[in-house]
């Protein structure tokens, strides 16, 4: 299930076509929305996409779960797909495990590898352990964490199109407006430098210095549980177990402790460093 703004695709939706190639069948890409067009064309021109099925609705405004799922529902039945799969941001978070409902099956989320079609890998306690979950359910729902898997390319593809005739709106929740905050730093989930701060910082007039630094490497600004709930900055900035999941190519941690709750957000990243706020001095490790 592709993720988009109408627009332009999520990059996370890459991630889980290239989960979805390793399943080894055929990749149907299903994108729903108002006017989507542009992001057809994208999905087509991927590496590893079959077909694209096309929804256009004026009730799929905002991508609502509760007026998407009927849709997948009815494309399930209408095509025999064997899996049903998204990344797992806050979009495939929110959608599949409705799906998984009302299939009645249970959904497995948040995989990081893929051994065959029915068995996945999936992290626990915080990342220290991995669990290897068989999923004997007729249809096999799961949402994939990006990090784990390359983009599929953006090239080299040849998928053919074909349109779904939409499902009848259920009316049960309406979109209204979508207010984003609007910045020139790149997106922290897909930043290839990551400039995070902790409550070492103190304040959030010293973790606004962050800023300075990351517009110089071209970085986003992330930050650990704990300078969020001291009020330091909101919580979208949050990476850890319960905020963002990152892998850049570089991790700056400043003045963060290290809990185990964080790791769980950043230990993919390829290069990490981290810097100790002391009274005199900085230590770098």
């Amino acid at each position: 299930v592709a993720e988009h703004n109408n627009d332009k695709l999520t990059p996370i939706t890459l991630n889980a076509i290239t989960a979805a190639s390793k399943l080894g069948g055929e990749v149907s890409c299903l994108v729903a929305g108002t006017d989507c067009a542009k992001v057809v064309e994208q999905i087509s021109k991927v590496q590893g996409v079959k077909k694209v099925l096309v929804a256009q609705h004026d009730s799929y405004k905002g991508s609502l779960p509760e007026e998407l799922t009927p849709l997948i529902l009815a494309t399930q039945k209408q095509f025999s797909f064997t899996h049903i799969c998204a990344g797992a941001s806050a979009f495939g978070k929110n959608l599949l495990p409705r799906v998984a409902a009302k299939l009645d099956v249970a959904p497995v989320s948040d995989i990081i590898e893929i051994k065959s079609p029915d068995t996945f890998v999936r992290t626990i306690y915080a990342g220290n352990a991995l669990s290897t979950v068989k999923c004997n359910e007729s249809v096999k729902v799961f949402t994939v964490r990006g990090t784990s898997f390359e983009a599929a390319s953006t090239e080299g593809g040849n998928a053919t199109s074909e349109n779904v005739a939409p499902s009848s709106p259920t009316g049960i929740s309406e979109w209204l407006e979508q207010s984003l905050t609007k910045s020139d730093r790149p997106e922290l989930t897909s930043a290839k430098v990551v400039v995070s701060g902790g409550r070492g910082l103190k304040s959030g007039e010293n973790f606004k210095l962050l800023y300075d630094l990351a517009d110089k490497l071209n970085a986003a600004v992330g930050a650990s549980r704990a300078a969020v709930d001291a009020g330091f900055v909101p919580n979208d900035m949050q990476v850890g177990q319960t905020g963002k999941i990152v892998a850049p190519e570089l991790y700056i941690a400043v003045g963060i402790s290290g809990a185990i709750q964080h790791l769980a957000g950043m230990k993919d990243s390829k290069v990490k460093l981290g810097l100790l706020l002391r009274e005199k001095h900085i230590s770098i490790s």
